[in-house]
């Protein structure tokens, strides 16, 4: 839903980023925190009440937490070691929040909560059912807490929370085709480089770059009763369409990355590698190598 500054084009450009602020901290902490009784059916409390003298079941608050801080230990705790949203002056651990998300996506189910009397409301009871149509509900609230706070993150339908890379140049489409790859090794080493491309926590960005890397060193080799030689000849030949000019490009940018991987630390850690501290440079080195090997899949054999 656009506001009347954003249909009109009064709003300034929304600035994106990976840093959660306390306050959208709090906003997606709360979100959970509203649907953690969806998760009654592995925290269950049998509670008696004594002026109708029936049993009931409840959602146990204190066996929600104590997992969670078994789960989670770095999930951020107020002084009275209670799991809450933090203030300005605390440090906290953006990522243990987005385990806190995951978390409760993956083990949310339906639950039907009522009281027991309308006209007296002597208690609520909570019944668990077997579906989980309530995640889409939590989802879409997460996504668009995300959104507004302008946090590039999103929580997919497996459940799982991904990054956005604003510079990522390659459609979904390519995706999906990288299970029908047929040499099993491209195909393991592509999966990997993306899931881990996608993954929050900046750590695994060096490791999507050095597995991409070593997708591309597979494909160099990938007609093996040719040798590596003739093997990447003849991609960069059927890539080029044998047009000297295309083939003269894809060569040169095959050994540029090849290049760049061996003296980058990127497949190698000696001493005298180029250090990458800029994450968005990364990215680059990522999207770079993915767009090359993504043309070139496409005139395999």
């Amino acid at each position: 839903m656009d506001l009347y500054t954003e249909r009109n084009g009064l709003r300034s450009p929304k600035d994106y980023t990976y840093q959660i602020d306390v306050n959208s901290y709090s906003l997606l902490f709360l979100c959970c925190k509203k649907y953690r009784k969806c998760l009654t059916h592995l925290f269950p409390l049998e509670a008696h009440e004594n002026f109708t003298n029936r049993d009931y079941l409840t959602f146990n608050e204190k066996q929600f937490e104590n997992r969670i801080k078994l789960r989670i230990p770095t999930l951020f705790k107020n002084s009275l070691n209670e799991i809450s949203e933090p203030t300005n002056s605390d440090e906290y651990d953006q990522y243990a929040l987005l385990d806190f998300i995951e978390y409760i996506a993956k083990n949310m189910k339906d639950i039907s909560e009522r009281w027991n009397n309308e006209t007296y409301r002597n208690y609520r009871e909570i019944t668990c059912l077997n579906t989980s149509s309530v995640f889409l509900q939590f989802q879409n609230e997460i996504n668009s807490l995300f959104d507004d706070a302008g946090l590039l993150f999103k929580l997919t339908d497996a459940k799982l929370i991904e990054r956005i890379d604003s510079n990522y140049i390659l459609p979904n489409m390519f995706e999906t085709k990288v299970p029908m790859i047929q040499e099993y090794g491209i195909k393991e080493l592509l999966e990997d480089a993306i899931n881990l491309y996608k993954t929050p926590h900046p750590w695994a960005r060096q490791s999507s770059v050095e597995k991409i890397w070593d997708a591309l060193e597979r494909l160099i080799s990938y007609y093996i009763k040719l040798g590596k030689k003739k093997s990447i000849e003849k991609i960069v030949e059927d890539m080029g369409n044998g047009e000297v000019n295309f083939v003269s490009l894809f060569d040169d940018e095959f050994r540029y990355l090849t290049k760049i991987g061996n003296n980058y630390r990127i497949r190698h850690h000696e001493t005298d590698k180029i250090d990458i501290n800029d994450s968005h440079h990364y990215d680059y080195f990522f999207n770079r190598c993915l767009s090359l090997i993504a043309l070139s899949l496409k005139y395999l054999e």
